[in-house]
């Protein structure tokens, strides 16, 4: 793994970050879908509230990667816990039980008075979710027929 690493250092030392912004624009905009339209910065580091673009200009990072990164990026603490725990095991799926996510959601719950929490990857899965949640009420609550819920 730590090979790999190295690997991906090199590749994004030697091409990616000395690459100019013009080309970065141009082979993303080649090879990327476009679902919207990036402002025109090419973004290589980050550390707390800053981002550097490819030439070397700190701007703040007000957008956070809508929010993902609020606390900050590169954060020593976070990073250190991150690469502490991906050296341990990087990744279950829900199919299996692991020794922290119990005491994970233990906490949210009671930090936030729920009685139970259901953590997510990501912003669709939480959508979906909800609306399986939604349906589960109607069905209960509301007496709509099975599979009739909209």
């Amino acid at each position: 793994m730590i090979s790999t690493l190295r690997s991906i250092r090199r590749f994004s030392a030697s091409r990616s970050l000395a690459a100019t912004a013009e080309q970065i624009f141009a082979r993303e905009d080649k090879y990327g879908c476009h679902n919207y339209k990036p402002l025109p910065v090419a973004l290589a580091k980050g550390e707390g509230v800053f981002v550097w673009d490819v030439a070397g200009k700190r701007y703040y990072d007000f957008l956070a990667s809508y929010s993902a990164v609020n606390q900050g990026h590169c954060h020593p603490r976070i990073l250190a816990a991150t690469i502490k725990q991906m050296q341990q095991l990087t990744l279950t799926s829900r199919a299996f039980f692991n020794n922290v996510l119990g005491e994970y959601e233990e906490f949210l719950a009671k930090k936030f008075k729920y009685d139970k929490v259901l953590p997510m990857n990501t912003g669709v899965e939480a959508c979906e979710s909800a609306v399986k949640l939604a349906r589960r009420w109607a069905y209960d609550k509301k007496k709509v027929p099975e599979n009739k819920a909209k």
